[in-house]
Parts: structure tokens; C-alpha cells; sequence
């Protein structure tokens, strides 16, 4: 599931996210399940009002791995 991130062109970090979200820059939203419920809640906002497909990750670490960094991350989104 997390293997289209790796060479995806992405954005890390929920507040770049979800800008990118609202931008209509975003084919699809990635948010880690331990992450804090009001990053959750902003992203899943954000994908709700602009039709955008949130997929969950296992782990902020996982999802940290996936995107090519060495430290954990709440969200990511792959770019259209």
C-alpha cells in the first residue's frame, strides 16, 4: 500500500498536505493511525471537501519509511 510513495512525487508534513490538499494538488492522501486525532481530523477534512482518497498508514514510523525520510511523519500525499 505505502510502496507508491517511494518514487512518487509527494508531499510530507501535514500543513504542506494540507494546503496541497485544497490546492486540488493531491491524488491521494496517506495519515499514519497513531497520529494525533487532530491532524487526522484536518486531513481527513481537507480530503472530504476536495474528493481526495485518504488511505491509512500503520505507523507515523511506517509511513516516515515510506516516504523516504528518517523520521517519523502523521501524513503524506502523492501529487497528480
Amino acid at each position: 500500500m505505502l510502496d507508491k510513495l517511494k518514487n512518487a512525487d509527494k508531499v510530507v508534513g501535514t500543513r504542506r498536505l494540507v494546503r496541497a490538499i485544497l490546492a486540488g494538488e493531491i491524488a491521494e492522501a496517506y495519515v499514519a493511525q497513531d497520529a494525533d486525532l487532530f491532524i487526522l481530523r484536518q486531513v481527513r477534512d481537507a480530503c472530504n471537501k476536495m474528493g481526495v482518497r485518504m488511505v491509512e498508514a500503520e505507523s507515523m514510523k511506517a509511513l516516515g519509511e515510506a516516504c523516504g525520510i528518517e523520521v517519523r511523519t502523521a501524513s503524506a500525499g502523492i501529487k497528480k
